[in-house]
């Protein structure tokens, strides 16, 4: 276990270690590593950019730097349910914008925020995939397409 700056530890799982393992030595390997994380723990914490500072001599500044640059990268912990409203050109126009505002008053959160209760966060995505069923939603594997405000409530009201 090796000991952050702020003198607490975090135990990196072996799959992550060996990762950062090898791609620590490529060039421009950092979003690579940070994806990682992520993925392993659900957002970068400030535990975790220590301990893979030290791991990669990479400076925990240049770290943040990439983690605060990219809207991917999430510093907080997210809901147990993360919602993702696209707003890509077609979701945007067809009120992807009015769908964000919508689930947020519904939850009674604000942007970066997540539910008391610790079930719902809610995050612009810039492209689904999914252009033909503008506007789209995502909740985990789950994708709602042609949405309107009104579905939201009873959508929502399956995840809690």
């Amino acid at each position: 276990m090796t000991q952050t700056q702020s003198g607490e530890a975090i135990e990196f799982p072996p799959e992550l270690l060996a990762f950062i393992e090898e791609w620590k030595v490529k060039p421009g390997s950092l979003i690579m590593m940070l994806h990682k994380t992520q993925e392993t723990y659900g957002f970068i914490s400030r535990l975790a950019a220590e301990k893979l500072a030290i791991l990669t001599g990479i400076p925990l500044a240049r770290i943040y730097g990439v983690v605060t640059f990219y809207h991917f990268f999430k510093t907080s912990k997210p809901g147990k349910h993360k919602v993702s409203v696209c707003l890509g050109t077609a979701c945007y126009l067809k009120g992807g914008g009015d769908l964000i505002e919508e689930a947020r008053d519904l939850l009674k959160i604000k942007e970066d925020e997540v539910t008391t209760d610790g079930l719902f966060s809610v995050d612009p995505v810039r492209c689904v995939g999914c252009c033909g069923l503008a506007p789209v939603m995502t909740i985990g594997n789950e994708t709602y397409g042609k949405l309107t405000k009104s579905q939201l409530p009873k959508i929502f009201e399956k995840y809690k």
